[in-house]
């Protein structure tokens, strides 16, 4: 299976990526904190639970902890939150960890910590939160990782597209406002992955070779407007072959293809991270772990995962 996605900057415009098209063929503020029950419901100022104080080894883990977004930043209705550490955490360890952090939204949302198993990291290394339901636009969204790692965001507004590769269109649902466009999926045998993606950054053009993703020399070369899905290498992306096939057939590697005719430019310019790319139609479906795979898990599968 591909490997992670290695990205550097090549010049003003190309970002040379060591990765291939890659499929499965290859109210007032409310804190949705973790109760002592995987389900958060939002209470007004819920507290945080401190029955016990943080252990020192909990400490030493928030400390090296990241979050995934930045102040400000504008993402769309499906982005997770996800908290990484340096190093794996302990099942023994996890629930107090879990304790330490805390989502704070207006307006409310009910939502839990899940453990995900990161396709590129250990387990342990990993924990998101994501509402029972997809956010709502215009939430304020606030995390908190102990006392020192604290992140806050808005909700920008809805982005969902739905890939029907059996018909070979993509729906794209934007604020209520429905457009169809024309694509190509992953022929037989390198099927796009099936199940919902959440955008997770988006580049103008990125390297893609084959030998990453276990194909040969099958191709190597720049694709534009690439909006990355998936860690083992799945874009969605201009593609010259979408001019003759989009609509028509499946042809490529697993990636989604759209057009060079001005499709792929104006698609991947409103597309924010945190959109919605959901694949119908195709046969395997995307871990939870590659990428922000967190909506394929059923609200009860989610809650069984925290630790709480």
């Amino acid at each position: 299976m591909p490997r992670h996605i290695r990205a550097a900057v090549l010049g003003l415009i190309c970002a040379l990526s060591i990765t291939g098209c890659s499929g499965a063929g290859g109210t007032p503020d409310a804190v949705a904190a973790p109760p002592r029950r995987p389900a958060a419901h939002s209470t007004p100022e819920a507290p945080r639970p401190t029955a016990t104080p943080p252990s020192a080894a909990t400490l030493g883990h928030l400390a090296d902890a990241t979050i995934n977004i930045t102040d400000g930043q504008p993402v769309g209705v499906g982005l997770p939150i996800s908290v990484t550490f340096k190093h794996p955490i302990p099942k023994s360890q996890r629930a107090d960890v879990e304790r330490q952090l805390t989502v704070t939204a207006n307006p409310g949302v009910t939502g839990a910590w899940a453990w995900i198993k990161d396709r590129n990291l250990h387990d342990g290394q990993r924990v998101d939160f994501r509402p029972r339901t997809y956010w709502k636009p215009g939430t304020r969204v606030t995390v908190k990782a102990g006392d020192s790692l604290s992140r806050s965001l808005t909700i920008s507004r809805s982005l969902v597209a739905t890939v029907d590769v059996r018909a070979h269109r993509m729906t794209v649902v934007k604020d209520g406002a429905t457009q169809t466009i024309p694509i190509t999926a992953g022929r037989p045998g390198l099927d796009t992955w099936n199940g919902t993606m959440v955008v997770s950054d988006k580049q103008r053009c990125v390297f893609m070779d084959s030998r990453t993703v276990n194909l040969g020399d099958a191709y190597a070369g720049y694709y534009s407007y690439a909006v990355h899905l998936t860690t083992s290498g799945t874009y969605l992306h201009e593609n010259p072959k979408a001019n003759i096939y989009a609509g028509r057939s499946n042809v490529t590697h697993g990636c989604i293809g759209l057009p060079s005719d001005g499709t792929a430019r104006r698609f991947y310019e409103q597309i924010i991270p945190g959109d919605v790319i959901r694949v119908t139609n195709s046969k395997d479906q995307v871990a939870s772990g590659n990428g922000y795979g967190d909506w394929n898990l059923s609200w009860s599968e989610w809650r069984s995962r925290s630790a709480l």
